[in-house]
């Protein structure tokens, strides 16, 4: 069967999944063999040398694997794609596979927590030189990148206070001065957003979030430019941080309905922060689908739709935070995000639980913050339910 379209949801189902499967078998196998046997050597060596499609390892490559890759590969225009048993997984091999010492990198103060303590704590251990910018500033970060760096960190919206980054502007400065371009596009995911369109040269998503959609698997893609996902699937294949067969067959899975659920939550979040606006108990709400955001310009230009997710402070402190997310009813206090059911949290337990208060406020992130991560119920149960709890503060 040969795969052509244009459509998203028609790519989500069918990527990956063309040819024929053992015993005619509408879904992927989940292949749980470690290795995988030939007839004879000659054949066995094509394979393990890249001259002829297969697979030897499953620390390296695997059929179930492989869908998976496929679609995310599909669903980004990708050249190439690869996996990882985690999303920290694939960004912490993204950058030690294509940084060393005296090379330099250029980011945003405003990346999720995991991220921020590998530019802040690791790659400085190993000589990489970091500057983290001021997320907004545009031009700060185009006079950084023209000193000279190596690669270029973007997570656009950001966790957890969906900050905008133009990603076209900072690709074509990055591409000036020779740099890589990655981006992390988890919360947009590819409906909303494809980086590699405007001008990236790697995006990552932990697979674990919206991707999967479900919350019962973990696991990280990278996909663009092939010589670079090659460089980097060396490294990874080394390294160990493979994703095993068993959460990339749900992922795969989870990615079939990844169009339709993302629809329902961008329409959702938009409809739930036009509302918390206009709460007298909310002092500020964070979400690109707002026309006051500061980065709305930019979001309507490179995302198809807002994303499921947003934030907003309460107007008081962390005890106020306290009270109202246990009265919530139709949420999950969890740290993750991304799922069919809604989940919540503040990011001193969920995306900067590594940083200090401190540290926290330093990148504006409020202590009466709540992220907010919209699942597919009903809008009206979900803005019902924020007003009851709102109401006992």
């Amino acid at each position: 069967m040969i795969f052509s379209t244009s459509k998203k949801g028609t790519t989500a189902v069918w990527a990956g999944e063309t040819e024929p499967f053992v015993s005619g078998a509408i879904t992927p196998p989940i292949v749980k063999s470690v290795a995988f046997s030939y007839d004879n050597l000659d054949d066995w060596q094509d394979v393990a040398t890249g001259k002829a499609a297969g697979h030897i390892y499953s620390r390296n490559t695997n059929p179930t694997v492989h869908v998976l890759e496929e679609k995310i590969r599909i669903l980004e225009s990708a050249e190439a794609a690869t996996s990882f048993a985690t999303g920290m997984g694939a960004i912490s091999n993204t950058l030690f596979a294509l940084l060393g010492p005296g090379k330099r990198v250029v980011s945003v103060k405003d990346t999720y927590g995991g991220t921020s303590r590998l530019f802040l704590d690791f790659l400085p251990y190993y000589h990489i030189n970091v500057t983290l910018c001021e997320t907004e500033d545009h031009d700060q970060l185009e006079a950084e990148i023209a000193k000279g760096c190596d690669l270029v960190y973007l997570e656009t919206p950001t966790n957890p206070t969906l900050k905008i980054l133009d990603i076209k502007r900072l690709s074509q400065a990055a591409h000036q001065v020779g740099a890589v371009v990655v981006v992390d596009n988890t919360f947009a995911t590819p409906i909303n957003q494809n980086p590699l369109k405007l001008g990236a040269n790697l995006v990552i998503h932990s697979a674990t979030k919206f991707l999967c959609g479900h919350s019962d698997a973990m696991g990280g893609l990278l996909c663009g430019d092939k010589a670079l996902v090659d460089r980097v699937f060396q490294f990874r294949e080394i390294n160990g941080a493979s994703l095993q067969a068993d959460p990339a067959y749900l992922i795969a899975r989870g990615m079939k309905t990844l169009e339709l659920r993302i629809e329902r939550q961008n329409a959702s979040a938009l409809k739930i922060a036009q509302h918390l606006k206009a709460h007298p108990k909310v002092s500020d709400v964070f979400y690109p689908g707002l026309p006051t955001h500061r980065g709305h310009a930019i979001a309507a230009e490179q995302m198809a739709g807002f994303g499921g997710i947003l934030s907003f402070a309460l107007n008081g402190s962390y005890a106020d935070v306290k009270t109202l997310l246990p009265a919530l009813q139709y949420v999950h206090m969890a740290a993750t995000l991304g799922s069919v059911s809604t989940l919540a949290g503040p990011p001193r337990t969920t995306s900067h639980v590594e940083l200090s208060e401190e540290q926290r406020a330093h990148l504006g992130i409020p202590e009466s913050l709540i992220r907010y991560s919209v699942g597919i119920e009903n809008v009206e149960d979900l803005i019902a339910d924020l007003d009851q709890a709102l109401a006992i503060l």
